[in-house]
């Protein structure tokens, strides 16, 4: 198997980025994370009523092991002498898109920012829940907008930031580490509850995923800044971007959310946009701030599509 080189693994990085954003995500029946998924549920409805916390543990490994092999067959079938070099970085690059999701993170953002635009509140209390776990039942129009932009900058770590950090951080290995990841993150959100049935069946994942998002949790600090420090630099009208305010916020409120990750990017868009983030009875970031606006679902929207941008040239220039 030949080692792939720096500038292959970072031209890979680039064209994955590209065809996310051009082309967003593939069909179910050929993304690979609809596999890993699919492999999930398998393994959860076999779940035996005793002893859940091992099986949970022992599914988990599976699920991993299965992840890190896809990736691996890919760079074994690409590294074989027939493969011409373009085709070898358009499948490798094809893989490693289906690990972060730039285009899917701010759609949803845009499409509910319409609904509530034209006060379909009913139809936004449809959506939420796709996104964001609570109870969206009595939530106001603020609280909504709120939602949104905690799920956009919460999702920035475990949707974009968190897979390309692993890539870039095992070199040749990366789309491996990648996968990886993604079968932790998949595994998070499918099995990874503190209520039953998921308590102990999905204690393993959760425990994992914290562990793996904790440093990509606390560098997406550095890039949120470097995002509004960006934004400031073309001041509009309404409310202003706080760039400085998004580290002091990120330091105070960070670890007020029951995760020991997601609070650091959240109360890091707090401060930057200068709104109070609350999830009703759980948390309040940015608690001095006024309440979130719809309006702010834009500019969140476009705070981590920069911070996400910078990501990428980072990670380029760390490969």
């Amino acid at each position: 198997m030949i080692i792939p080189d720096s500038g292959h693994l970072a031209l890979v990085l680039l064209l994955a980025a590209g065809i996310d954003i051009i082309f967003g995500e593939p069909p179910a029946a050929v993304h690979p994370v609809v596999w890993i998924g699919k492999l999930i549920n398998i393994l959860k409805n076999a779940a035996p009523k005793t002893h859940r916390k091992l099986y949970g543990t022992a599914m988990a490994l599976c699920c991993v092991f299965f992840a890190s092999f896809l990736g691996y067959s890919i760079l074994y079938i690409t590294a074989l002498p027939g493969i011409p070099g373009f085709l070898a970085l358009l499948i490798e690059a094809y893989f490693l898109k289906a690990t972060f999701a730039i285009n899917c993170l701010l759609s949803p953002a845009r499409e509910i920012y319409k609904h509530l635009e034209e006060n379909q509140l009913e139809k936004v209390r449809e959506l939420l829940p796709i996104y964001v776990s609570r109870n969206t039942s009595k939530l106001t129009k603020n609280q909504m907008s709120s939602a949104v932009v905690e799920s956009v900058s919460e999702n920035y770590v475990d949707g974009i930031l968190s897979p390309i950090f692993y890539y870039a951080l095992f070199g040749e290995f990366g789309l491996v580490a990648a996968y990886a990841f993604k079968a932790i993150s998949t595994l998070d959100s499918m099995v990874g509850y503190k209520t039953e049935p998921y308590r102990e069946l999905g204690y393993f994942s959760a425990k994992s995923d914290d562990v793996l998002n904790w440093i990509p949790a606390r560098i997406s600090v550095i890039f949120i800044l470097a995002a509004a420090i960006t934004v400031s630099l073309f001041p509009r009208k309404g409310r202003k971007i706080n760039p400085f305010d998004s580290v002091k916020t990120a330091l105070a409120d960070g670890m007020k959310t029951p995760s020991p990750n997601s609070g650091y990017p959240m109360a890091a868009t707090a401060g930057a946009l200068g709104v109070k983030l609350e999830k009703p009875d759980t948390y309040v970031l940015g608690a001095s701030y006024p309440q979130t606006e719809v309006k702010d679902i834009k500019r969140v929207s476009q705070l981590i599509a920069i911070a996400s941008g910078f990501s990428l040239v980072a990670f380029v220039a760390v490969i």
